[in-house]
């Protein structure tokens, strides 16, 4: 039995019934600056993923993840659909060899790529980009630089995207549906950025599960500074 990817399933599981419970909280922040769709289509879509890698006979990393952003991408409506399950199809590569340190950093940052790549969005745009980005950063930092074990880097990716989804609330969106609304989307938090966060801290629970270790508590902060020369 391939441990990692029974560890990914389970994990899809975990954020299938975690999107579910957030389901009307989701379109209620959708409401305000969107089409109210985003509970639903997510519930939907995460629901379908689950059962669709529940059905995978001993499955790898890559394979869970590849099924599930294909079943993303085909029953989540309006932009999230390309934007979830297309950049996971995309970054699934990366994982093909198994789940390391190496190779979950390399996935993050493919996953982060893609999206904004798909979204065209960046930073302060007041999308998802706003607490994947903080996150991504944070992880590959933890590992690379501050040579953090897998979960302790994974606790302190998720307290950043924490922060970037409070970062979204006072600031004016300039993509998607929320951009249409000009000032009046200031004060309200991006619900893709929101369902981002509950993915990653899924994510974080399960991998904790799977270690058999309880989930540190720690956050985003960073003691080293890389030792570089930016004028070499």
């Amino acid at each position: 039995m391939n441990a990692d990817g029974q560890a990914v399933v389970a994990a899809v599981e975990s954020v299938a019934e975690r999107i579910e419970a957030e389901r009307d909280h989701l379109t209620d922040l959708d409401s305000a600056i969107g089409d109210a769709d985003h509970g639903g289509n997510m519930a939907r879509g995460w629901a379908e993923a689950a059962d669709a890698v529940g059905d995978l006979e001993d499955p790898d990393p890559a394979t869970v993840v590849k099924t599930t952003g294909k079943t993303l991408m085909s029953e989540v409506g309006g932009a999230s659909g390309p934007l979830y399950g297309g950049s996971l199809v995309f970054a699934s590569a990366e994982l093909e060899d198994g789940i390391d340190a190496e190779s979950a950093v390399a996935f993050a940052e493919t996953y982060l790529e893609k999206v904004e790549d798909r979204g065209d969005a960046r930073v302060g745009d007041q999308t998802m980009v706003d607490a994947l980005t903080p996150a991504v950063h944070t992880f590959k930092k933890s590992v690379e630089t501050d040579d953090l074990g897998p979960l302790e880097a994974l606790a302190k990716a998720v307290d950043a995207a924490e922060r970037g989804v409070a970062f979204t609330v006072p600031i004016r969106a300039s993509k998607g549906r929320a951009s249409y609304l000009g000032w009046r989307s200031v004060g309200h938090q991006d619900p893709g950025a929101t369902s981002t966060l509950f993915i990653m801290e899924e994510l974080l629970a399960t991998a904790a599960d799977h270690l058999g270790a309880d989930v540190p508590d720690v956050d985003a902060t960073s003691p080293t500074i890389p030792d570089e020369d930016p004028e070499e």
